[in-house]
């Protein structure tokens, strides 16, 4: 969820991003850190709305998450996961690497 959610931040922060889908993006963005969604996230299931926010904003303006932002996100994660030079979201599966584990 946290790749989707630079998706969108880095996609809002283009200045070529049109206005409207800018909108969208922020409208989404605040609504996954909004203190009033807090208390429902801490329950079984209760990160199933946040998620149905992310996918919602992202077929709506998916195409202004392009290469450049999806390169910008790999680095913010590689960087936060201490993944440098690291495959850490493959195509096959969606695993992340902890900081601390040991690479070959």
């Amino acid at each position: 969820m946290i790749e989707r959610v630079l998706w969108l931040l880095y996609a809002a922060q283009k200045p070529e991003t049109p206005a409207w889908a800018r909108a969208v993006m922020w409208s989404a963005l605040g609504y996954f850190v909004s203190p009033v969604d807090a208390a429902p996230d801490v329950l079984p299931g209760g990160l199933t709305d946040d998620l149905g926010v992310l996918v919602a904003a992202l077929a709506t303006v998916g195409a202004f998450v392009d290469e450049e932002v999806r390169e910008r996100t790999k680095r913010t994660l590689d960087h936060w996961l201490g993944t440098q030079g690291a495959e850490i979201w493959g195509p096959e599966e969606r695993t992340a690497v902890s900081p601390g584990t040991p690479r070959d």
